[in-house]
């Protein structure tokens, strides 16, 4: 048994019958929606028509929002509706990243996510879901569709049905009669800064526009005239996390490099100080971490109630056996003063998985193509590469404030060298990163914006310029004062730090339904 659901968008009169119904079942707050209409005009000017698209969770057979979830909020019942249980949900908003349909949202209320759940409780005592039951036009239906007698399997079969985004792979059991492209592909339609009619001005007669433009040539269009807000789960706070974890991971990957060409003599600071800022920063990710989260106090989930399939709970493993290995280092500095190559290399592989898993995270954030980058695991390297030498550099550079012999000349000079190698190979691979095709239209829109859309102005200037370009100049000056390399650092991871934010607020521009 497979319950889906089959809309009839040429019955749909855009009512929104469905979304009150819904909302009056589940006691949805006001802001957010389960299920909702969306309103595209298409057509030139006499000539138009207004199409609508009732839109909702897919219940998808390979659900995303399933597979990312770190507790098991999210499962597959038997009869294949995907449901939801808001007593394991951490609010972590992963799901909404994962979901290619827009479906999930945060309750204002609870503070947990939530979505469709086709009225798994009506089924269950043998009704209807609300929102089929209360269409008036009957352009919603609902069954079984294993069984090949039920109205909806018979429908599908022997109709012209649509599936949103169906190259996403998601398997999802929500199909469309009569549906226009435009409205299951949001990318086909340039963006709109606002609505006519929500923007009009007192007084103002738009219908006098058409006798102002009798003389005009008539232009073809397709516009989205009404949708509901759409949310950005992920803010600061993740790209502080992002940047927090490459410091953590780096510190101990770039000394253990330094270790392994036998500058553990001239660089005492690689003893203590290095797993300190290393275990510091790596509180400081799960402070961030925690600190996203809409049910913080829920956090211990991810350990007593884990789905191991996710890469939030997988990152967690990997973080603490990384902060293992980091105490491990720390132990050896305090008793003999180095660390030896059995301790140092397994830091280093784990300090390489601590800084690039999250790309595996963001590879089942499936809704968002812009972060479907085969280069973010070794973009998340080079930038570990970029934090850990400019943190090194800045530590060595408190012995002229504090009268430690922290660091030699050999062992600076060297992490300068470092910091110019991570610097050019993660600028080289953000611009091959935003310059390939590998998401369709919503990657090439995404990777505009910071080309030469909104968000180039920081990223030319504070990523290539100030974080990039000018840290490589200042490393490279001829001078004997450690002070361009100390603000080289700064700079660096300044733009390690911007480069991450502007790449998340990119992602989640692009709109999912």
């Amino acid at each position: 048994m497979r319950y889906g659901f089959l809309i009839d968008q040429n019955r749909c009169i855009g009512c929104h019958a469905c979304t009150v119904a819904c909302k009056e079942e589940h006691a949805i707050p006001l802001g957010v929606n389960r299920t909702w209409v969306k309103y595209v005009e298409k057509g030139r000017y006499p000539d138009t028509r207004r199409h609508f698209a009732v839109l909702r969770c897919n219940h998808c057979d390979d659900a995303p929002c399933i597979e990312i979830c770190p507790t098991v909020a999210l499962f597959r019942r038997p009869d294949g509706i995907v449901d939801f249980d808001g007593e394991r949900c951490i609010g972590c908003k992963s799901c909404m990243q994962a979901c290619p349909y827009d479906a999930l949202y945060i309750d204002p209320e609870r503070n947990t996510a939530a979505k469709c759940n086709f009225d798994a409780s009506r089924i269950e005592m043998g009704y209807k879901p609300a929102c089929e039951a209360v269409c008036p036009t009957q352009a919603i239906l609902s069954g079984d569709l294993d069984d090949p007698a039920s109205a909806i399997s018979r429908r599908i079969a022997t109709e012209k049905v649509a599936v949103r985004k169906p190259e996403k792979g998601t398997r999802p059991k929500l199909y469309y009669v009569g549906v226009d492209g435009d409205l299951l592909e949001p990318s086909r339609m340039a963006p709109q800064e606002g609505y006519l009619w929500g923007e009009k001005n007192p007084g103002e007669d738009l219908y006098a526009l058409r006798a102002a433009g009798a003389g005009a040539a008539p232009v073809e269009t397709s516009r989205e005239v009404y949708d509901v807000p759409h949310a950005t789960p992920w803010g600061a706070k993740i790209s502080a996390y992002l940047w927090s974890k490459s410091v953590a991971a780096g510190v101990l990957l770039v000394s253990a490099l330094l270790a392994n060409a036998g500058l553990q003599p001239d660089a005492p600071v690689l003893a203590l100080v290095s797993p300190g800022i290393a275990l510091v920063f790596l509180a400081l990710t799960l402070g961030l971490l925690i600190a996203d989260l809409k049910k913080p106090a829920r956090f211990f989930y991810i350990l007593t109630r884990p789905n191991r399939s996710s890469w939030l709970v997988l990152g967690g493993y990997v973080l603490a056996a990384y902060a293992a290995a980091a105490v491990v280092w720390a132990a050896y500095g305090f008793r003999r003063g180095f660390a030896p190559p059995a301790v140092f290399w397994p830091a280093a592989v784990l300090a390489v998985a601590a800084a690039c898993y999250s790309a595996f995270l963001f590879a089942q954030a499936r809704g968002r193509d812009f972060w479907q980058s085969p280069l973010k695991f070794w973009h998340l390297l080079a930038q570990a590469l970029v934090a850990g030498s400019a943190a090194l550099i800045l530590a060595g550079a408190s012995q002229l404030v504090v009268p430690l012999p922290l660091m030699g000349g050999a062992a600076f000079h060297w992490l300068g060298n470092a910091l110019v190698v991570s610097l050019l190979a993660a600028l080289a691979i953000a611009f091959v990163d935003l310059l390939m095709d590998h998401g369709g239209e919503g990657t090439r829109r995404a990777a505009d914006l910071l080309v030469k859309g909104a968000l180039w102005k920081p990223f030319w200037l504070v990523v290539v310029a100030a974080g990039g370009l000018l840290p490589i100049a200042l490393t490279l000056w001829p001078t004997a004062s450690p002070l361009p390399n100390i603000v080289a650092a700064v700079l660096a991871l300044v733009g390690v730090w911007s480069y991450e934010h502007l790449w998340i607020k990119a992602g989640q521009a692009m709109p999912l339904s």
